[in-house]
């Protein structure tokens, strides 16, 4: 596959830098803004909160999609060694499976929104803090794949080029 990028950079990339990361963490500030605009909505009946949570988890699931393009492309591209494998694997396999479930809350949230937009049952709150805990383990394993394994950095980009790390 590297051979159609002819002109990749230090970073192993036809662009400066790694546009998942930005376009993710626009993803994750999104997703925990509704939960938490959800949850004092929710316990200070201030109604105006849902509306800006269902605005932000609309926008969110679009964007998760962008950013699941964008880091298969650049995980591709990363050429990941041996020891990083497993968790890039897991990092996309729950990226895929948090698509998936955010656009199936997105869902919930638009009949709910449909029905009454001035209330959502408790229950939604749970799930709003179950889709939190996955974002955490995502973003662990995300941090894992740069500030551990260091993948699309200088030297482990040049190590792999090099044959160092296989």
């Amino acid at each position: 596959m590297l051979d159609y990028f002819p002109f990749l950079n230090d970073h192993n990339l036809p662009y400066p830098d790694t546009i998942h990361p930005i376009v993710v963490h626009f993803v994750i500030a999104m997703v925990l803004f509704a939960v938490v605009c959800d949850v004092i909505g929710y316990f200070s009946g201030n109604e105006r909160l849902h509306e800006v949570s269902w605005w932000n988890i609309f926008i969110a699931t679009i964007s998760i999609f962008v950013a699941i393009i964008f880091g298969q492309f650049e995980a591709g591209l990363a050429q990941p060694y041996e020891q990083a494998q497993s968790v890039l694997s897991l990092h996309t396999l729950i990226g895929w499976s948090l698509s998936g479930v955010l656009a199936a809350v997105t869902a919930w949230r638009y009949v709910l929104r449909r029905r009454n937009p001035k209330k959502i049952p408790f229950s939604f709150l749970g799930m709003g803090l179950v889709l939190t805990a996955v974002v955490f383990v995502q973003v662990y394993l995300g941090d894992k794949l740069v500030w551990v394994y260091g993948l699309h950095t200088v030297p482990v980009v040049e190590a792999i080029k090099e044959g160092v790390l296989r």
